[in-house]
C-alpha cells in the first residue's frame, strides 16, 4: 500500500510575531513588492463531502481520515474579530472556504456577524463564499436573509457520468443546478461557476458546459489544473492552457476580450460577441498573475497563508487564545504583510520554463481554501 503523502492539518507553521511598538493600522498596508491588502479568504472547515480528483482525492482523504477536532478550529466569534482587525487594514473583501463551508453548522450565523462589521469607509464588505453546491439548495435563502453578497460554485461537467467520476462521491449534475438556480432565486448574484480543467479527464466539457450557461446571469470560468498541495497527482501534461479554452469556445461560440473588472482580479473575462454573457479563464499556471495578488488566507484553525502555494502558514490561533490586545494583533498581521515577497507561480515558470512540479511540499488547496 502507498503511503499517504500529506495531512490536512499541515503542522510546519510560524509563530506570528508582536511588533514591540504597537502600531495602529492606518487601511494603506503594501507587502514587499507593493502589493495592497485587499482580500481575505476564510477556511471554515477542513472537511468536504466531495473527493474531487484534483483536490481531496479519496485514496488520501479516505474514511479513516482524521479532521481537526472542533475545538482546534476557530470560533466564530474568533474570524470575526480577526476580520474586524484585516478589514482595519484595509481588506474590502470576505471570501468563506473550506474544505466544504456549508458543511459548518449555523455558518450563517457567522455570515450575519461579518454583515455587522463596519468598514473606515463606510461601504459594505464585499462578502462571497465558495461551495460545491451540494447543499445550496436549502441554505441558499439562509444566507442570503444573513447577508451575503454573492457564491461561487464548483462545477466540472455537464456529462453526469463525467461529474460523478470527478467528485467520486456519485453527486449528480442536476443537483448542483438545482443549488444555482436556488442562489439566483435568493437574489446571490451574479453567480459564478468554476470549473476546474483538467487534460484527459474532463477538458470534453469545455463546451458542453459554455453551451448551458451562454444566455444565462450565470459567469463560467475555467480553471487551469494547480500545481496546489501533493496529494492530487499534478503533471503539467494535465495543464489545458486558457488559451486554448478560449480558442475552442471561440471556434463555435465566438469570443472578445472585456477589460477587467478591477485590479488584482484573477480571471481573464470574454464575452459572447452576440451578447450573450461572459466567461472567464485563470491562468495561474501558464500566466501567472501574482504581480497584483492582494490576498492573504486564514485556515480552518487560524494559521495565516500568504500564497495558495505556501509551504508554512503563521499561528494567529496562538496569539488570540493568548489573550492579545487588538493592536498586538493588529501589528502581527501588518507585519507579516509587509514582509510577504510571495511570486511562487511567477518564478515556477520562470525557472522551469514549461511548469512542472517543483518538489516542495505545499499546504492543500482543501485546507486553506481555492
Amino acid at each position: 500500500m502507498a503511503e499517504k503523502i500529506i495531512l490536512i492539518n499541515d503542522l510546519r507553521s510560524s509563530a506570528l510575531q508582536v511588533p514591540a511598538v504597537p502600531e495602529a493600522p492606518t487601511g494603506l498596508l503594501s507587502d514587499a513588492l507593493g502589493r495592497p491588502l485587499h482580500d481575505l479568504r476564510i477556511s471554515v472547515t477542513d472537511r468536504c463531502n466531495f473527493r474531487c480528483v484534483y483536490c481531496m482525492p479519496k485514496e488520501v482523504f479516505d474514511k479513516d481520515y482524521q479532521y481537526l477536532p472542533h475545538g482546534d478550529l476557530l470560533s466564530f466569534e474568533e474570524i470575526t474579530r480577526v476580520a474586524r482587525l484585516f478589514i482595519a487594514h484595509g481588506v474590502e473583501k470576505l471570501r468563506l472556504t473550506g474544505g466544504e463551508p456549508l458543511l459548518r453548522k449555523n455558518l450563517e450565523r457567522l455570515v450575519a456577524m461579518l454583515r455587522a462589521l463596519p468598514t473606515p469607509s463606510g461601504r459594505p464588505l464585499d462578502l462571497t463564499l465558495t461551495t460545491n453546491g451540494s447543499i445550496l439548495k436549502r441554505k441558499a435563502q439562509l444566507l442570503a436573509d444573513a447577508g451575503l453578497d454573492r457564491v461561487t460554485v464548483s462545477l466540472d461537467a455537464m456529462d453526469d457520468t463525467v461529474f460523478r467520476s470527478m467528485n467520486d462521491v456519485d453527486f449528480a449534475v442536476a443537483d448542483v443546478l438545482n443549488g444555482i438556480d436556488a442562489a439566483h432565486a435568493a437574489g446571490l448574484g451574479p453567480v459564478k461557476v468554476n470549473m476546474v480543467v483538467k487534460g484527459g479527464t474532463n477538458d470534453d466539457q469545455i463546451l458542453p458546459m459554455a453551451r448551458h450557461f451562454k444566455g444565462s446571469p450565470t459567469i463560467l470560468r475555467f480553471i487551469e489544473f494547480m500545481d496546489v498541495g501533493a496529494s492530487n497527482g499534478w503533471n503539467m501534461r494535465d495543464v489545458v492552457p486558457s488559451h486554448e479554452v478560449v480558442r475552442r469556445i471561440s471556434a463555435e461560440l465566438p469570443l472578445e476580450p472585456v477589460a477587467a473588472n478591477y485590479s488584482g482580479e484573477t480571471a481573464s473575462r470574454w464575452r459572447y460577441v452576440d451578447g450573450g454573457g461572459e466567461i472567464g479563464v485563470i491562468s495561474s499556471v501558464t500566466q501567472a498573475f501574482c504581480g497584483d495578488c492582494s490576498r492573504l488566507r486564514l485556515s480552518t484553525e487560524g494559521k495565516l497563508y500568504t500564497c495558495l502555494f505556501a509551504t508554512r502558514g503563521h499561528d494567529l490561533r496562538a496569539l488570540l487564545r493568548a489573550d492579545r490586545s487588538d493592536l498586538e494583533l493588529s501589528g502581527a498581521i501588518a507585519q507579516l504583510w509587509r514582509g510577504r515577497a510571495d511570486r511562487y507561480s511567477e518564478t515556477r515558470t520562470a525557472q522551469t520554463g514549461i511548469g512542472q512540479r517543483d518538489g516542495a511540499r505545499k499546504v492543500e488547496m482543501s485546507y486553506i481554501g481555492g
